[in-house]
């Protein structure tokens, strides 16, 4: 029997932990990498900018390749690249000073050149590579050129021939959107291809990443469906219908390992499903810590999620400012850890004031801190509009924090309505973005809080979902072997 194919995949981001990683992006990539060559069905790699952290960190540990001249419209510029193997995973590093020896990773006046210039290098530097991809998975818009690139300019190139491309929408809000007068001199396309990347009298690199892909992905089968819908497309969906053949959603992972509440060292005592019991020492502990009053049996509650509109928060202000009979007239403890939109901050730090005895706005975020309010809470709450994925209510499970989520993107495809008796599921979840459907939803966990057996039943199924990077990892597997044959 003739031995299977190996896919060999590059997947080409602007962030990869630990490298680089501003949000969900980098983890993802790193950590679906790692778990497809576990498989050893397909080889993964990741090639990424060498910011200027990174090459101050981890340059001596690296491998010089090559140099090369990378041309972008008028420009012709110096290219390294760097080579690394860290956890199972080899990674390539594009070296350019001028481009990314900066403080940030986003943020500057000319982004759209600098990622433009990766994903012109990324296409340039492959036959330099010991390695030879079939495929080639871009990350959002600030990849989206390497298939649009392909597409246009390297396709029938020798040594280019055959490879595929996917496209892995992380939030489909983020579209690149520029100017077209802009379209030659940064990008180097001609007003033949502008047809490619225009969509309603401007540049939009999504756009054209989405026409000229062999596949898109998703972070979840429902937001794969949901991006079709003109309330979440980003006034993209007549572009995804019209290719709706070509999207996959693949429900993420997380890293079972970070979330694991036997292990982890953030927490002031571990604990499994085994000794659950020891669960409600966190919660004491975190309790002194925030200086909150020392009771087990007042039910915690946790949110803890970037503090922006979509994230749900709209829900919680109008549900603790309505008069009489609002989430913190019951007994909960609140506890709400992130930071972002400084109005968003504003209210919850006044919240605080005023429920001061209940309420804790911790308007910062490590991973530290938030594994230990996991630890700690009894119910996490993400009531988010929209949500590609989401992490947050799969490490809830694994830590026992019961989640209440709405039916959207992720959320409701790793997390199932627990009934009225908590017999089944692993959470609470409530259809409309309302605050009085999410108030309702509250009131029923917390009265199912009350039967402590029923409760602690349901905390321990959650514990026992599985939500490793493996199950991911295997559904990409039978896509790259479909795509590839």
């Amino acid at each position: 029997m003739a031995k299977a194919k190996v896919n060999k995949v590059l997947f080409v981001t602007t962030e990869a932990s630990p490298f680089a990683a501003t949000g969900g992006m980098g983890e993802v990539c790193t950590n679906l990498a790692r778990a497809l060559n576990v498989t050893k069905k397909t080889e993964a790699r990741i090639m990424l900018p060498l910011y200027e952290d990174v090459a101050f960190h981890f340059k001596d540990k690296m491998t010089f390749v090559c140099n090369i001249t990378v041309g972008l419209a008028w420009r012709n510029q110096y290219c390294g690249l760097f080579r690394m193997e860290h956890n199972g995973v080899v990674y390539y590093f594009i070296d350019n000073e001028y481009y990314f020896k900066r403080t940030n990773i986003y943020g500057y006046y000319d982004d759209a050149e600098r990622f433009a210039f990766l994903s012109r290098a990324a296409l340039d530097l492959l036959p330099y590579l010991d390695f030879k991809p079939d495929i080639l998975q871009s990350n959002d818009h600030l990849t989206a050129l390497v298939p649009i690139y392909y597409n246009l300019h390297y396709k029938d190139r020798p040594g280019y021939e055959r490879i595929k491309n996917i496209f892995t929408i992380h939030n489909i809000n983020y579209q690149g959107i520029y100017p077209l007068i802009i379209a030659g001199d940064v990008f180097g396309l001609s007003e033949s291809e502008l047809n490619v990347v225009e969509f309603n009298g401007r540049i939009n690199l999504a756009k054209g990443a989405i026409v000229t892909c062999d596949k898109i992905t998703t972070m979840s089968p429902q937001y794969a469906r949901e991006i079709r819908l003109p309330e979440f497309s980003g006034g993209l969906d007549s572009v995804l219908t019209d290719n709706r053949e070509k999207i996959v959603g693949i429900l993420n992972g997380i890293d079972t390992e970070q979330f694991d509440p036997a292990t982890s060292e953030s927490l002031f005592v571990n604990y499994d499903a085994n000794s659950f019991d020891k669960k409600k020492q966190n919660k004491l502990e975190l309790q002194r810590m925030l200086s909150l009053p020392e009771d087990v049996d007042a039910p915690m509650v946790c949110m803890i999620a970037h503090m922006v509109p979509y994230k749900g928060y709209d829900l919680l202000r109008k549900s603790i400012n309505k008069t009489g009979g609002n989430i913190l007239d019951t007994d909960i403890q609140l506890v709400l850890l992130g930071q972002g939109d400084p109005d968003i901050e504003g209210y919850l730090s006044h919240i605080q004031n005023m429920y001061n005895g209940r309420v804790r706005s911790l308007i910062t975020y490590n991973r530290d801190l938030a594994l230990k309010v996991l630890a700690a809470a009894d119910i996490c709450l993400i009531p988010s509009r929209m949500e590609p994925c989401g992490l947050t209510q799969m490490g809830a499970c694994r830590f026992g924090a019961v989640p209440i989520v709405r039916a959207t993107g992720g959320l409701m495809d790793s997390i199932t309505d627990c009934g009225k008796d908590g017999s089944v599921g692993n959470g609470f979840v409530f259809e409309e973005y309302d605050s009085d459907v999410m108030d309702a939803t509250i009131r029923r966990a917390l009265a199912l809080f009350a039967k402590k057996k029923t409760w602690n039943e349901l905390a321990v199924r959650a514990m026992a979902c599985d939500f490793s990077w493996g199950k991911a990892a295997l559904e990409y597997n039978v896509l790259y072997r479909v795509l590839s044959a």
